[in-house]
């Protein structure tokens, strides 16, 4: 028996056989070619066919994970096409007479190791994901297929490292616990195991010799046990049987309400981020739609969507809720989710640039659209706007005043629409330390805490080397949801919370002690959390503050 440490992403146990993922290698060696033209247009036929795939895998990662996990593959579409990229194995193959295995890794080297150089870290993780494409076209020129892992049985999946798209083929049904070398706890394979309830590890050094051999995975612990002796096997079975219990339990919250020991109600509501996405919260009996995320709609397409496409998937999402509140986020795009089509200029820093609220009061039009459709939908249901990216209390007049012309232009045309709550979301700095006017502006208030923290804490959250220094319980953020909570109540705003730290169930009792009204969360979240609630005394909670 032997213990191998690492950092646990998902937590849970996991009891089975070992299947190690490799990648397969195919020859990129340099061969000449006679017909450098005839090669480019294989080179062609081959990034046309990846780029398809791409577009596939968009949208099954939309289905299973939302759209901002999927967004990268629009991403990686967008660097498949990328004229320096395209440039570069032109050139090889015609000057050098390259076949197009050996040009398209040989542009993807140079171009990764340019990416990885940059100080900015949006662009130095475009390094990897150049090279992750770069290893797709290849697949498709040697006439390979995309890696998957095939099995009679569930077993513990373990990796150096997966990329987005091979996480996304994974058949789910046949996966026990994910265990891998790199990643973070921001990774692709961190979110979909949480999505998907998927025990899993990061940081563990994987030994091919592995295959096949009996383990038990303990993120509780942040252990994987290779070959355990019966009583260690004995103690993990209890625990992962208790875990299946305690899950048993929590089936039976659904219909009931998530209210505290003293009758404090807390609006539990998921985080979606398609139409389908809304049986899944249904499923997991969702009080609300907190957060409905809208660039599903932009994403992963060559143009944008029209008023009537919007319409239809707002209208289906409020029927579906059955008069249960839907907060849907007006578009957030920019920074890591990209649509070419947008024609936004390269930045330096992204993540802070020409992106959400900004883009669409610097585009009116685009955002009259979007606005159209939510009203029309909000005939057919409970419908409430949220802007995001708020800095000012300027910035909301302005669209107070848009959102205005569009009711105007609505009446004037005898279309009806409901009674649209006006909400904000609270996720830079300037918005917290704004909040008190802020709130006498709209009617709500959601803190995205995810954005917060990162610019709170000046620290991507996504770079994997920041991990021991990015702290979501920093008392400073913590600081800044507690003022956000008493401005907006100052002022007649409910305060909801749409970041992950809504599902931190290590800070419900701190929530519930500053008065927090809401909690958004992924689906598979909602009916533990609600057992958190109804575990608490609003009257008597404390706050790690105190």
């Amino acid at each position: 028996m032997k213990r191998y440490n690492g950092k646990s992403i998902y937590k849970g146990i996991a009891i089975g056989k070992i299947k190690i993922f490799q990648k397969i290698v195919y020859d990129t060696t340099l061969h000449t070619v006679e017909d450098a033209e005839a090669e480019i247009e294989r080179y062609n036929k081959a990034r046309d066919v990846a780029i398809k795939q791409l577009q596939t895998i968009y949208a099954k990662a939309v289905e299973e994970v939302g759209e901002e996990a999927a967004a990268i593959f629009d991403v990686q579409s967008m660097l498949i096409g990328d004229d320096d990229f395209t440039d570069s194995v032109y050139s090889m193959i015609r000057e050098q007479k390259a076949n197009a295995e050996y040009a398209v890794f040989q542009s993807g080297e140079t171009i990764s190791q340019v990416f990885a150089e940059m100080d900015d870290e949006y662009m130095k993780a475009r390094s990897a994901d150049i090279k992750d494409v770069a290893h797709r076209v290849i697949t498709v020129l040697c006439g390979g297929s995309e890696e998957n892992v095939e099995s009679d049985e569930p077993e513990i999946l373990c990796a150096d490292d997966l990329t987005p798209a091979e996480t996304v083929a994974l058949d789910k049904s046949k996966i026990l616990a994910f265990v891998t070398k790199y990643g973070s706890s921001q990774s692709h394979t961190a979110i979909l195991a949480r999505t998907m309830n998927i025990p899993a590890l990061t940081g563990v050094i994987i030994d091919s010799e592995w295959n096949g051999k009996f383990a038990v995975v303990d993120s509780f612990a942040g252990e994987l046990i290779l070959e355990p002796d019966e009583p260690t096997l004995s103690e993990k079975e209890k625990l992962r049987k208790d875990c299946m219990a305690k899950q048993e339990l929590l089936l039976q919250l659904k219909g009931k309400e998530s209210v505290t020991i003293d009758g404090k109600k807390i609006n539990v509501y998921a985080n979606i981020g398609s139409v389908a996405d809304a049986d899944l919260a249904l499923e997991n009996d969702s009080e609300g739609i907190g957060l409905f995320r809208s660039e599903f709609l932009y994403l992963g397409r060559h143009t944008y969507p029209s008023e009537e496409e919007q319409f239809v998937a707002y209208k289906n999402v409020a029927r579906k809720m059955k008069g249960k509140k839907v907060v849907i986020r007006t578009l957030d795009i920019g920074a890591d989710k990209q649509a070419d089509y947008f024609k936004l200029e390269h930045e330096d820093n992204p993540a802070m640039g020409f992106r959400a609220i900004r883009i669409c009061l610097d585009r009116p039009e685009l955002f009259k659209t979007q606005l159209r459709a939510i009203y029309r939908a909000s005939a057919f249901g409970n419908l409430a706007i949220m802007y995001p990216m708020i800095i000012s209390v300027d910035e909301v007049r302005k669209i107070k005043k848009i959102s205005a012309d569009v009711c105007y232009s609505l009446n004037k045309e005898n279309i009806p629409y409901g009674d649209v709550e006006q909400g904000i979301m609270i996720e830079t700095p300037a918005a917290v330390m704004m909040s008190a006017e802020l709130a006498q502006e709209v009617d709500f208030f959601s803190i995205g805490t995810n954005d917060l923290t990162q610019y709170t804490l000046a620290i991507d959250r996504q770079n994997s080397r920041l991990e021991n220094f990015y702290d979501p319980h920093h008392p400073a953020v913590l600081k800044e949801i507690q003022m956000t909570v008493e401005n907006g109540h100052k002022h007649g705003c409910w305060v909801g919370i749409c970041g992950e730290l809504g599902a931190d169930l290590d800070l419900t009792e701190t929530f519930i002690s500053m008065g927090i009204d809401e909690l958004s969360v992924s689906p598979s979240r909602i009916l533990g959390l609600r057992d958190k609630i109804r575990s608490l005394n609003s009257k008597t909670a404390k706050s790690i503050l105190q």
